[in-house]
């Protein structure tokens, strides 16, 4: 897909703090790229059925998952409240603030995905449950690795 439009349409949360990769080091940008078809969405995997993969991400203070890429249809639910800061492939950051029990619902069409990384910026540990959806409009990507091996192609 040469467009990135599908992005503006994503219920990404948080308050727009820069754009243009501004504030993104050298570092963060090659991470981006070593990582950018890395489908682990989360810490730790919890379950795995024929439908869905459960993960919990789980922060603490400071503490950051790197860049992963989401091309599944899926929801979060923060277990608790806290703060996080989110770089998105795009060029873009945010910071979130989450009340517990929130959730967004994600859905991608074909080739679309979300490329992003966060950052616990609160003074609490941040977790999340993550709930994938494997029978998506993409393939699921490589859990086990990251690299051209681990690439989606969208499901006829």
């Amino acid at each position: 897909m040469t467009s990135e439009n599908f992005l503006a349409d994503l219920p990404l949360a948080g308050d727009l703090v820069a754009t243009g990769f501004d504030g993104w080091t050298r570092e963060l940008r090659t991470e981006f790229e070593a990582h950018s078809h890395d489908g682990r969405v989360g810490s730790r995997l919890l379950s795995q059925t024929p439908r869905v993969r459960v993960w919990e991400i789980r922060l603490a203070p400071g503490e950051r998952w790197h860049a992963h890429r989401h091309v599944l249809d899926y929801f979060w639910t923060a277990v608790n409240a806290g703060r996080s800061r989110q770089h998105t492939h795009d060029g873009t950051t945010r910071e979130v603030s989450y009340d517990a029990g929130e959730t967004r619902h994600f859905t991608f069409g074909p080739g679309e995905y979300l490329l992003h990384d966060i950052e616990n910026v609160g003074g609490t540990e941040l977790v999340f449950t993550t709930v994938e959806h494997l029978d998506s409009a993409n393939a699921p990507l490589d859990i086990h690795g990251h690299g051209p091996d681990a690439r989606q192609e969208p499901r006829p």
